[in-house]
């Protein structure tokens, strides 16, 4: 088999993330329940934005900075996701190919503006999120280049995109292609709730397409229908060759079949939560896809997620490559 030219292709909801601090009386003038994410039209983005402080707006979405910050460990990293040829199109076309990823999906024309997602930061870090999906529900199996996927060792899909019937599509044929060319494939559960609206579909994916699975406590948990991580645990480790499972403060496990690795948060003071979990697994791939064991691939992923929620925004500000240089000079 040949050697990949991509460490990791991301496939995921391309969304422009539109950040800014707010005072937590913000959301109640707005009738938002921190830390939660709401699916909102078109006219209610204009307005929510319109009230908004100034922000920062960048190239975002689960996966999108999932790929982002692979890069920025020096992952060879591709990304398929869907924007309009529109002004936020732009941005996240030229934002995402500035950070090092290869985006080849082509855009729409004609149709629904590119997707935005508000996020709301208070004083105490936690992040409000209001969704406007916009142009990239429209993505569908024509827009999986089977070369990208045939040259990736790893693709990497955001279950986040899963809603949208074409989107499923997508994932099986990009999960037969990756097969077939001998590569593996990665889901992110995503969101308890999109879990729960889709569980027995979810559950077909894991068992019978997934190689390797990344999901928090609540998703796992809302995957088996059990109140126990554990037992969770226990059947994820059955359904997929390796998982990771991420516990807030209480750290990581990294399961392999009967090799289990608990992996300690990295100390930091949280400015930002956003893209935690994409940053685990932007770090935990990483290190995989460059060959290093288990317990360097969940140190990396908690050294990644650690920075990224050191500060406002979804990527690292300091040179992540040093860390991966690090774990794999250690053998």
């Amino acid at each position: 088999m040949a050697a990949p030219r991509f460490d990791i292709l991301g496939i995921g909801n391309a969304i422009v993330d539109v950040l800014a601090p707010v005072p937590d009386n913000f959301l109640a003038t707005h009738a938002m329940q921190k830390g939660a994410m709401a699916l909102i039209d078109d006219a209610t983005a204009e307005k929510l934005y319109a009230a908004m402080p100034p922000a920062q707006e960048v190239s975002g979405g689960s996966a999108g900075n999932t790929c982002a910050v692979a890069a920025a460990l020096g992952a060879r990293v591709a990304y398929f996701g869907k924007v309009a040829a529109d002004q936020l199109g732009g941005v996240f076309r030229h934002d995402i190919t500035a950070a090092g990823v290869h985006f080849p999906t082509a855009p729409l024309s004609g149709g629904a503006p590119t997707a935005r997602c508000l996020i709301l930061v208070t004083p105490d870090g936690q992040r409000t999120m209001n969704t406007y999906l916009g142009a990239c529900v429209t993505f569908a199996e024509a827009d999986i280049d089977a070369s990208v996927v045939q040259d990736s060792a790893v693709t990497y899909m955001e279950g986040y995109l899963f809603d949208p019937p074409a989107a499923q599509a997508a994932f099986y044929r990009a999960a037969a292609i990756a097969h077939a060319a001998g590569r593996q494939v990665a889901l992110s559960l995503s969101d308890s709730f999109c879990v729960g609206r889709h569980r027995a579909a979810f559950r077909d994916l894991v068992a019978g397409h997934v190689d390797i699975l990344f999901a928090n406590e609540d998703e796992i948990i809302a995957l088996y229908e059990t109140a126990d991580f554990a037992t969770a645990a226990a059947l994820a480790s059955k359904d997929v060759a390796l998982a990771a499972l991420t516990r807030g403060e209480h750290g990581s496990v990294v399961i392999r079949g009967a090799e289990q690795h608990v992996i300690a948060i990295e100390p930091t003071t949280m400015v930002d939560s956003t893209g935690a979990g994409d940053a685990y697994a932007a770090g935990f791939l990483a290190a995989y896809t460059k060959g290093l064991g288990l317990a360097q691939c969940g140190t990396l992923a908690s050294i990644a997620a650690a920075e990224v929620i050191s500060h406002f925004g979804a990527r690292p500000q300091r040179d992540l490559s040093e860390e991966l240089a690090k774990l794999a000079a250690q053998g």
